[in-house]
């Protein structure tokens, strides 16, 4: 990743660490936070609405829903640096993370390691997965942790669903994608099966304080919306 001079808050890269830093960068403008530049720390992400939350619409949610609601208060932080993962069943430290990270972390309690699914598809396929970010080849630490990635594999299992206005559009555990207002970066969550004082559904997501469970469904252009046919 870019190192900083403490004093003087300039990048140095060093060249055996340009690949990796480049590598971050493009990481970070696939997944909804902007990249640090030399003259000013990470920008705030643009901040869901927070609401009172009403009770879920049942006594048991969703198992998605559960899984993802459980990462809330142990995913503390928004944390895009690139990392060298196991394979598979990779993850980065379970207090940080980013938004595909909710996602991914959710489907593997189902029995769907993403990260698995996605880099195995990509080797097939790789020229039908976007080319945002200058690849050659895939690379199974940061694919199935771009937005892009995650939503072209959901519409290539069928999951994709239309992309409604109403609440009654969007199901508990459905996965939405968002084109950030202001940043046009991209973003990703889970719908929840609790809702605002307005009745529209929360969504469970990181966006740059951990996960959160906010209403945000209607805050940003959905872009997609799936959802999940699991065993």
């Amino acid at each position: 990743m870019l190192l900083y001079n403490r004093a003087m808050r300039t990048p140095t890269v060093p060249p055996r660490t340009f690949a990796v830093a480049l590598l971050s960068v493009q990481f970070l403008v696939a997944c909804g936070r902007a990249p640090a530049t030399a003259t000013s720390t990470h920008a705030p992400a643009p901040a869901a609405v927070s609401v009172a939350i009403g009770a879920p619409a049942s006594a048991v949610s969703p198992p998605l829903v559960a899984a993802a609601r459980s990462q809330i208060g142990v995913t503390r932080r928004y944390d895009p640096a690139y990392v060298r993962l196991a394979y598979p069943g990779g993850d980065v430290p379970q207090d940080r993370g980013v938004c595909t990270d909710v996602v991914t972390r959710a489907l593997r309690t189902q029995g769907l390691d993403l990260q698995q699914a996605i880099h195995e598809d990509m080797r097939v396929r790789f020229r039908t997965y976007p080319q945002d970010w200058g690849m050659s080849g895939p690379d199974r630490n940061i694919d199935h942790r771009r937005v892009p990635n995650q939503m072209h594999w959901f519409k290539q299992r069928g999951w994709q669903r239309a992309i409604g206005a109403r609440a009654t559009d969007y199901a508990p555990g459905d996965i939405v994608a968002w084109k950030l207002r202001g940043s046009g970066l991209l973003h990703i969550g889970i719908v929840s099966d609790r809702r605002s004082a307005d009745g529209v559904p929360l969504v469970l997501h990181n966006i740059g304080a951990g996960t959160q469970e906010e209403d945000l469904l209607f805050q940003h252009p959905v872009i997609g919306h799936y959802r999940p046919v699991l065993p």
